[in-house]
């Protein structure tokens, strides 16, 4: 291909028959990456991931044994990913070793997207490498996940972040993905959207609350993580992670640093550094680099007007009304 050919992600050409005239009868808004984003099953997201989505809820089949990363998008998906790498697997990858694959490979490659790789284009998975258990993730709504993944004993993980930051790095994530081929998008534009709950795989949240709901109601299957929370306290986070997943840390774990030596290997400046990082894509032709930003709290500050402020304010309060839950604006 030429140059000048678009990435994969933002092709619109490479859709079935079938998918096209789905498109046809759903809801369409203007896309953040592509064109266009569709409402499927109550959710918002381009025409390829839509695709990926129906292909991975008709053929996955979920194993009791597997551990599903689910994320609002924009809310540190690669540092929990990267820290879910490297503890289930911490007996055959030890933190101390020299090569270890968290050095040489992007997060999203040792846990990867079901709906945005391993089923996207027609693709039929291969699993039979995949050791035991599984490291999935995905950031489809609750009620879109293959009924497999429902059904089964499978493990849950879910993390968000407050809307605001939240916000801020889709818009710029999105833009950076569309830097030379598509014009950018204005804040403005994007952030009239978000609140009408048109974001990648939004309304917003409509995906924090299904996934509140169900820690509530079904806590060994799970896990609710607020990435505020992992910042202030990533070892407590990080240890509730480790009981969740039933892969505790020993005493002579703790005393020998272990702990620690995750967290530091799995930090923001230690893999955004990384070579593999800083000059290498990924399959679907997103740069590594584009998923290391900033990794901060508040930066929506440098952003902001005080109407986006309350408006968002109002917006989020209304739709957490009664739910007992609440994003902590740090």
């Amino acid at each position: 291909t030429s140059q000048t050919s678009p990435p994969k992600y933002l092709q619109e050409d490479s859709l079935s028959q079938e998918c096209k005239k789905l498109l046809s009868t759903l809801p369409k808004e203007k896309g953040w990456i592509g064109s266009y984003s569709y409402k499927y099953q109550g959710f918002w997201t381009s025409p390829r991931l839509i695709q990926g989505v129906i292909a991975c809820q008709q053929q996955f089949q979920a194993q009791d044994t597997d551990i599903i990363l689910v994320t609002t998008p924009k809310s540190g998906t690669t540092w929990l990913k990267s820290l879910l790498f490297t503890l289930v697997n911490r007996m055959t990858h030890s933190v101390f070793e020299q090569n270890h694959p968290l050095l040489v490979k992007n997060p999203h490659v040792l846990v990867p997207f079901l709906e945005h790789t391993l089923y996207v284009d027609g693709r039929v998975p291969d699993f039979s490498s995949f050791t035991s258990p599984r490291l999935l993730s995905t950031h489809v709504p609750f009620a879109s996940l293959p009924k497999s993944v429902q059904n089964s004993e499978t493990k849950l993980v879910y993390l968000c972040r407050n809307p605001r930051d939240t916000f801020i790095s889709m818009w710029h994530f999105s833009n950076n993905l569309r830097l030379d081929h598509k014009d950018t998008n204005s804040i403005e534009e994007m952030f009239d959207l978000f609140c009408k709950g048109v974001s990648i795989y939004g309304p917003f949240w409509d995906h924090v609350l299904d996934y509140w709901k169900q820690s509530i109601e079904n806590p060994n299957k799970v896990l609710f993580l607020i990435y505020e929370e992992m910042k202030e306290k990533p070892k407590i986070q990080l240890k509730r992670l480790a009981e969740f997943l039933e892969c505790q840390f020993s005493i002579e774990e703790e005393n020998c640093g272990v702990v620690d030596e995750i967290l530091k290997m799995c930090s923001f400046e230690n893999l955004s550094n990384l070579k593999v990082n800083t000059n290498e894509k990924l399959p679907t032709g997103e740069g590594n680099i584009t998923f290391f930003r900033k990794g901060e709290i508040r930066d929506w500050k440098n952003y902001f007007t005080v109407e986006m402020s309350e408006k968002l304010n109002r917006i989020t309060e209304q739709k957490f009304h009664g739910s007992g839950f609440k994003f902590l604006y740090t």
